[in-house]
């Protein structure tokens, strides 16, 4: 028998939390075509692994790449980290469906300038991810800001009946096209007049086509159990799954709620759907906000439009040159972005814990300095969070990063390894991987992450990205669809199977 490429001698974990067990994997084409002893069999393409673990391509939960795969289709953060499919569209934020004609509002302008919103419908945006493939594939969700941006001249108020109307034929269309959800994002200034209802009617649409409700929650601070119950409301009156973005407890008093909302999220998820994700760090990064300064016990200037001059300096530091008023700074710096250092490092392991936690870099690719999240997350809790502080198994942290996402968001025939399913594939030494990017060194490569396969072909060999782009705009079908990315008989299929070999994963989120 001869496939395309055959992994030899490796150390398969297959994504489901099992065990791992040593194996081949034989691809063909775009799929994974055999798992098991394939010493008989020969391939164009044969890499000996020993040592190495094989896992599933890694899934992004949160990211904010939906420009960056149409400007920047290398996409080499996220390759060099393992990933082979992103999560775009989240907070609220997206790039489509909206023309930009000038400035749009911030948070809207950490994808990108705003010449980059020139979608005015999402079957636009994903028709682009087709004809320009980037490295990874993309899965997007539809913002309720950005559709707020395209129907509302006052961003200040509610919604009126005719605006919720509109934006709910975008929803529509959005889950037409392939969107796999809605995302919201109260806690920023374009959305932050939206009431609860106001969510519900713009995201009726997903009663009927399924989907994910994704939120950044109103507040992460003093009132988050109230944002946490608002989320549930929410996901209830939609009767959709609740990925709850990013979380966090805020805020030096804060720090230790953790204990409680992981309880409250844990009670309410034996009464309906509900997931979470997290970054590996005790800071985020965001648009510069006075509230989430004064939150912090430390600053750093991401970006400066007017004064790009100064990213990375201390906030704090810089304020003399502004008569030391946050405000006047911040006044002066806009449109600016920073790294707040907002939450405690137990809090963060804690949350990391819960079983349904997936990762989520939450990078931020335009940023002048980024958190190191953007090249780091994945490869951070492999090698400091799972190997070093053993907060969780090895197999665990992958089940983080592949299968449990493709679960909850429902994206087919991904995240296991599984005979028939696409061949997205990362290879890791699980001795040497760690993340190198730093607060001070933020673009620093990941180390241990070797070989990278992206529906079957390679866009990492030996550590060094290919130049290959087979990413897909993936699309999520709706209810009672037929499935146009189920895998059909698996081409030169072996009955060499593992036994470890997982079942598709779900076509509903």
């Amino acid at each position: 028998m001869h496939f395309d490429v055959i992994l030899r001698h490796g150390e398969l974990i297959d994504g489901t939390g099992a065990p791992r067990f040593s194996a081949d994997v034989g691809v063909s084409g775009e799929r994974i075509a055999a798992i098991g002893d394939l010493s008989g069999a020969t391939a164009t393409h044969e890499i000996d692994v020993a040592g190495h673990i094989v896992a599933p391509g890694f899934i992004d939960s949160h990211t904010h790449d939906d420009a960056f795969v149409l400007t920047d289709p290398g996409v080499e953060p996220k390759i060099c980290q393992g990933v082979t499919t992103v999560v775009a569209g989240n907070c609220g934020i997206s790039l489509a469906p909206l023309r930009a004609e000038r400035e749009v509002p911030q948070p809207l302008d950490l994808l990108g300038a705003w010449q980059a919103f020139r979608f005015p419908s999402f079957a636009e945006y994903l028709a682009a991810l087709d004809a320009t493939p980037a490295a990874v594939n993309t899965v997007a969700l539809v913002g309720h800001s950005t559709l707020r941006v395209r129907h509302m001249s006052d961003l200040q108020r509610e919604a009126n009946a005719h605006e919720i109307a509109a934006m709910a034929v975008d929803v529509r269309e959005a889950m037409s096209a392939g969107a796999f959800g809605v995302s919201s994002g109260t806690f920023y200034p374009p959305a932050a007049a939206a009431t609860q209802q106001e969510l519900i009617d713009v995201c009726a649409p997903l009663r009927e086509t399924g989907g994910v409700f994704a939120t950044h929650l109103r507040d992460e601070t003093a009132e988050i159990m109230a944002s946490l119950e608002e989320a549930f409301a929410i996901g209830r009156a939609l009767d959709v799954r609740v990925v709850l973005s990013h979380h966090k407890v805020a805020g030096k008093e804060n720090h230790g709620r953790s204990v409680q909302t992981l309880a409250r999220i844990d009670a309410q998820r034996t009464l309906q759907p509900l997931c979470l994700d997290c970054h590996p760090y005790p800071a985020t990064s965001t648009m510069l906000r006075a509230d989430r300064i004064r939150q912090s016990s430390h600053v750093m200037l991401a970006w400066s439009k007017p004064h790009p001059e100064l990213a990375g300096r201390d906030f704090h530091e810089l304020l003399p040159r502004f008569g030391g008023s946050i405000e006047a700074a911040i006044e002066a710096l806009r449109p600016a972005g920073a790294i707040y250092f907002v939450m405690d490092e137990r809090d963060v392991e804690r949350i990391f814990q819960n079983e349904m936690t997936m990762v989520g870099s939450d990078g931020l690719p335009n940023d002048t300095r980024p958190h190191p999240r953007l090249w780091g997350t994945f490869p951070r809790v492999l090698g400091e969070f799972s190997r070093t502080r053993g907060l969780f198994p090895l197999e665990a942290a992958v089940r983080k990063m592949t299968g449990l996402t493709a679960e909850q968001f429902g994206i087919e025939a991904r995240g296991h390894l599984k005979v028939g399913h696409y061949a997205d594939l990362v290879v890791f030494d699980p001795a040497r991987v760690i993340d190198r990017a730093t607060f001070a060194q933020p673009t620093l490569r990941p180390e241990g992450i070797e070989h990278v396969f992206v529906n079957g072909q390679a866009v990492l060999s030996h550590a060094k990205p290919t130049g290959n782009r087979p990413g897909r705009a993936l699309r999520r079908q709706q209810a009672g669809a037929a499935s146009a990315s189920a895998p059909a008989t698996p081409p030169n299929a072996s009955s060499n199977t593992s036994s470890n070999a997982t079942p598709n994963a779900t076509e509903h989120a």
